[in-house]
């Protein structure tokens, strides 16, 4: 037990030192197992390391839905998805905070990535936001809350290494982060309301436009629509699986990209070299964590967790609270994946030994995982916005996130008290 919370805090400290976290990962996994192994047979735990976490089928699913989220997202449809939602929420008081969520979410489900998602609205719903006069407190807060949204909203990058990881059904997975994405929109839209009533002034009172021109504006972002469905829609009645999903989602967007012509081709070619620099990135991060979670399973830290949780005399629930609260915290300092590949080797076996549905906990820790992305003093996404925007100040960030944070708190309850809400549509579905 002792060599695994020296190996947890050698692998955090590493990587609050800056260094890459998949050599943060790799590095502390094949010293322990060198310490307890020798040279040779840790060498050749680093080789079926590296073969697991790069030849794995499944895996083929990142890089394709990096690419497409790469390539919608650089044909400019996040600005589309913004002047659409601005259009039908103008006539509402806070309507443009609004519309930055909603834009978020559609956003998520082709992007992916939080980071991505906040730094992408930052720069599409910010300036019309400062614009008309809204406080720099709701407006930055809006964008951060909403970027949150995209690790939760399918297809989600973090759902697939949660699946890898966990050998849990991708499909599944997607289809439970539904209700508790759209809850999350719900939730963030109360928050700005409330806001609003306390502070009419945070928010002044945009023109609002005819139906016509709000209907019209959708004829810019019908392929999000399309692409989502038929991505989706193949998974969740079967047709194709998540990989060839990825794979069709992926040749969609090239055609959208080609077709919209937003982009040249030296700009796609760039886009997709950018892609495959992210998706290396991500697979080397899997491969620091196999390393990793090797030494860990050699400690056999997860019987102590079980017979440390016996003994402490926590009810299952306690275990689940006390677990939420060890995402918050990180969350403030790690990105998701790296925190997923981190901790979840630990706490997953510990969980489904007190019955707990592997599903239900990926997104009990997606959402923790978003909580922690928004909550100061170093929330991911509020410094992400900043380094967009840098005339922001962070006091202002930090005290205009509050509300997001609450109505977060009330939805990580909801999923935890009411777990059908999340496994109704994946039951419904497989």
């Amino acid at each position: 037990m002792i060599s695994a919370i020296l190996a947890f805090a050698g692998a955090l400290a590493l990587i609050m030192m800056r260094f890459p976290i998949a050599i943060a990962l790799a590095g502390v996994g094949l010293f322990g197992l060198y310490m307890n192994m020798g040279l040779v047979p840790s060498r050749t735990m680093l080789g079926m390391a590296a073969q697991s976490s790069t030849m794995g089928y499944s895996l083929s699913v990142l890089p394709l839905f990096v690419l497409m989220g790469n390539l919608v997202a650089g044909a400019g449809i996040s600005g589309s998805l913004f002047h659409s939602a601005q259009l039908f929420l103008s006539r509402r008081k806070g309507g443009l905070a609004m519309a930055s969520i909603v834009a978020s979410g559609a956003f998520g489900a082709i992007c992916g990535s939080s980071v991505a998602t906040a730094a992408t609205m930052s720069r599409v719903a910010l300036p019309p936001m400062r614009k008309f006069g809204y406080a720099d407190r709701l407006s930055a807060a809006s964008v951060a809350a909403g970027g949150t949204l995209g690790i939760l909203i399918p297809p989600s990058v973090i759902m697939v290494v949660y699946a890898v990881t966990t050998q849990s059904h991708i499909g599944m997975l997607f289809a439970a982060g539904l209700v508790p994405g759209l809850i999350g929109i719900v939730l963030y839209i109360v928050a700005i309301k409330w806001v609003v009533w306390r502070r009419p002034e945070t928010a002044p009172q945009v023109e609002a436009v005819g139906w016509r021109e709000r209907f019209g504006s959708l004829s810019a972002i019908w392929p999000v629509i399309l692409l989502f469905g038929l991505v989706m829609g193949g998974i969740y009645t079967g047709q194709f699986t998540a990989t060839e999903a990825a794979g069709i989602g992926a040749f969609g967007a090239l055609i959208f990209a080609i077709f919209s012509r937003k982009l040249t081709f030296k700009q796609i070619w760039v886009i997709i070299i950018d892609s495959g620099l992210v998706s290396a990135s991500l697979f080397a991060i899997l491969f620091g964590a196999s390393m990793f979670v090797e030494f860990l399973n050699l400690t056999g830290v997860h019987s102590y967790l079980e017979t440390f949780i016996n003994d402490s005399g926590l009810s299952p629930t306690g275990v689940i609270i006390s677990i939420i609260v060890i995402y918050i915290i990180l969350g403030c300092v790690l990105e998701s994946i790296s925190m997923m590949l981190i901790t979840v080797p630990i706490l997953f076996p510990v969980v489904i030994a007190l019955g707990y549905d592997p599903i239900w906990f990926g997104i009990l820790v997606v959402v923790a995982s978003e909580i922690g992305l928004i909550t100061p003093p170093i929330g991911i996404n509020l410094f992400v916005i900043r380094s967009s925007v840098p005339n922001l100040k962070m006091g202002d960030m930090f005290r205009g996130i509050v509300p997001f944070v609450a109505v977060d708190i009330v939805r990580i309850a909801i999923i935890a008290i009411f777990p059908g809400l999340v496994m109704w549509l994946p039951q419904l579905l497989f």
